[in-house]
Order: structure tokens, then C-alpha cells, then sequence
């Protein structure tokens, strides 16, 4: 049971989008610095770290690299939903007096390695286990996706414009982000017409391939003073794993999301019609409009109908999502869970420049939520933050 109040203090990013010369290490170093530097706090603070995805063993190896001796670690892997995930964990340790800082930190060369030749465009997931009667037949992880978009289409009339417009809107709001990827608009159209990839998903329904890497810092309520920023609260969290086998999922247009989201919302005390701006992971248009869904933000089955009419737009969008753009046009380098919480904290710091999200009255918006997803809708973290 938490005592200590959990927040987020520092937060950045790392060059992203091309990125050629740097090593995955470098890019967690370079976040790392900025967001100490965001916070203020001296990094002999810092006794907890995670990370996953680098190296062998990647909180230690990372650790070592920056210099760090933590009495608190974590490198739990479950894909896009990792680091909300390891916000959760680390906001317990915090309140319970485990650690008083905790920095997270994930680095990825995805794009530069891919253009170097030093691994394929798909990565595999291996073929042992669960895998081993999926792999024989071909089944990608796109197409994982795909089919599950296509699930929905059938059971619940949801059409792929009304999925191509999820691409739309967050191009349009990486048109407002200066470190956006992709910043120049495309319209239904464009993103129909795009080259196949998994039916239904076209290329501009999947996610674009970048480098880069992001860090946030949480700190215990009594170190907030001497912090240079405005304190993040983490209200609540929560997380789930619903399936490793496509044959187990129970139903699939329903995301983990709706467990991991239920949790968070209870264990912060709020209701989703309180929220001001939704940060969500999209490796693929379907994955945003189902979890819009299963957050609550609108009834199953009508997620097509709620993003047609630019509801997801910060300019003139009733719930802003994915305010810097998303995995779909600004950056995703991979795992990119930890760009979600980055971009949340700076939305309810008032940090985000032209595309600053505004609450109902006008005033910079209270609550935000970080909802990632990991595998093929495997795993999900929900992680509820507030200002004040």
C-alpha cells in the first residue's frame, strides 16, 4: 500500500528520427542527461534504474554505462507496454520507501540499423513455446494485428476509413510538433491508396520506423522542492496480460487495455470523462481505436464512429490523442511506451508548445493518461497522471 506520494519530475528525449551515428547507449545517456537536467535533482538521488531492450543484461549494462549504482532495478519486457509497466513498479517501490528516485531510460538505433544491414526489417519473436504453432504457418506480427482489426470491422461495422482516420488526425497534430518525424498532412485517401501491408493495414496504417530514445525520472513527494520542475503526480496504475497465443485471446476487439485501464482509473479515483488528452500506443491505427474503447472514452463498437469526426485533433478535438503525433508520424524507434509518459508530463506542464492541449475552461489540463501496449495486444500498462 503506497505512503509516500509518487511523482514525475524530469522528463526528455534524445535525438530522434535519423539518427545515423549513434549507438542505442548513447541515445539512453543523452535522454538520461536532459532529463536530470529537466529535473534539477542531482543524480546521487538516483538509486533505482530500468530498462529494457539493449544488451544482455539491460538495466545492468545500461547502468553501467551511465555511471549508475542503483539499489532498486527493474527490467521487466513486455513490449510497447513496458514502461508503463515500470512506472507502476517503480511508483510502489518509491512509496513504499524502496527507492527515492527511480529513472527509466530506453535508447533504440531501429532505423539506423536497419539502413546499415545490421538486422531485417522483422525482427523475430523466436518459435519455441506458444509461438511454435503460429511461426510454421507465416503469421507476422502485422498480421496478428490486421486480423484483429479485421474482427472488429466484421463484428462491429467499423471501416477502414474510419481506421485510416486515426492516421489523419495524428498527422495532424505532428504537423504542430517541430520533432515530428512526418509533419506534412495526408488525407483518407492517401492513406487507402498507400501500398499494402496486412489487409487491411496499408503503410501509412502501420507505424514509421525511426531512431531514438527517452527518460523520465519519479521522485518521492519530499524531493519535489528542490526540483526545477512542476511535479507529475502518478494518481494511478494499473496492468495486465491477457495471452501469448493468438488462439488464446479470448476475443480480439477486446484489448488488455480494459483491465489495465479499469485499475488505473479506480486506483486514481477518476473517470474517464474527466480526462483532457489521452497519450496512446499506435503501432497501428487499430490499436489507438481500441483502446479508446476499452479506456471507456466510448462504448465497444463505436470507437469507428468516435475518431471520424477529429475528435483525436488537439486543434478542435473534443479528446486530443497522441498530441505529438504518435508512433504513426512523430517517432517509434521500437518500445515506445516511455515517449508516451514524456509527452504526457510536458502536456500537463504546459511544455508542448503549439500543440499545448487545453482543458474545458480554457486552463492547461489537469489529468492525462498514458495507456501502452505490448506484443500482439498481449500486455497492457495504464498509467493516470495529474498537475496539482
Amino acid at each position: 500500500m503506497r505512503t509516500r506520494r509518487v511523482a514525475v519530475v524530469g522528463v526528455s528525449l534524445s535525438a530522434c528520427g535519423r539518427v545515423d551515428q549513434a549507438t542505442p547507449y548513447t541515445l539512453h545517456a543523452q535522454a538520461a542527461r536532459r532529463a536530470l537536467a529537466d529535473a534539477g535533482l542531482d543524480r546521487g538521488l538516483v538509486d533505482g534504474f530500468a530498462s529494457a531492450g539493449t544488451g544482455t543484461l539491460a538495466p545492468a549494462e545500461v547502468a553501467d554505462y551511465l555511471g549508475l549504482r542503483p539499489t532498486w532495478v527493474d527490467s521487466t519486457s513486455v513490449g510497447g507496454s513496458t514502461w508503463e509497466v515500470m512506472a507502476a513498479h517503480a511508483a510502489d517501490a518509491i512509496a513504499a520507501g524502496h527507492a527515492n528516485a527511480v529513472l527509466l531510460a530506453y535508447g533504440s538505433t531501429a532505423r539506423a540499423d536497419l539502413r546499415a544491414g545490421r538486422r531485417t526489417g522483422t525482427l523475430s519473436f523466436g518459435a519455441r513455446g506458444p509461438l511454435q504453432f503460429e511461426v510454421p504457418y507465416g503469421h507476422t506480427l502485422i498480421a496478428k494485428y490486421a486480423m484483429a482489426a479485421r474482427r472488429h470491422m466484421i463484428e462491429h461495422g467499423t471501416t477502414v476509413e474510419q481506421l485510416a482516420q486515426v492516421a489523419v488526425q495524428a498527422r495532424a497534430n505532428a504537423a504542430l510538433n517541430p520533432e515530428a518525424m512526418f509533419r506534412d498532412p495526408i488525407t483518407v485517401d492517401d492513406v487507402l491508396s498507400g501500398p499494402p501491408v496486412a489487409e487491411p493495414f496499408t503503410k501509412l496504417h502501420c507505424c514509421i520506423r525511426s531512431d531514438g530514445g527517452a527518460a523520465v525520472l519519479l521522485a518521492a513527494e519530499e524531493f519535489v522542492r528542490d526540483c526545477r520542475t512542476a511535479p507529475v503526480w502518478i494518481l494511478g496504475t494499473g496492468e495486465h496480460v491477457s495471452h501469448a497465443a493468438m488462439s488464446q485471446w479470448t476475443d480480439f476487439t477486446v484489448s488488455p487495455a480494459a483491465v489495465s485501464g479499469r485499475l488505473a482509473f479506480e486506483r486514481a479515483g477518476v473517470r474517464p470523462d474527466e480526462i483532457d488528452f489521452a497519450e496512446i500506443y499506435d503501432a497501428f491505427t487499430y490499436m489507438t481505436l481500441v483502446t479508446l474503447e476499452d479506456l471507456g472514452f466510448c462504448a465497444k463498437g463505436e470507437g469507428g464512429a468516435f475518431v471520424e469526426k477529429g475528435r483525436l485533433r488537439v486543434e478542435g478535438g473534443e479528446l486530443p490523442v497522441n498530441t505529438d503525433g504518435g508512433g504513426l508520424s512523430a517517432q517509434h524507434p521500437g518500445m515506445r511506451g516511455l515517449f508516451l509518459l514524456v509527452e504526457a508530463v510536458r502536456q500537463l506542464r504546459g511544455e508542448a508548445g503549439a500543440r499545448q492541449v487545453r482543458a474545458r475552461d480554457g486552463e492547461l489540463p489537469r489529468l492525462g493518461v498514458a495507456s501502452g501496449t505490448g506484443g500482439w495486444f498481449c500486455s497492457s500498462g495504464t498509467v493516470i497522471l495529474g498537475r496539482g
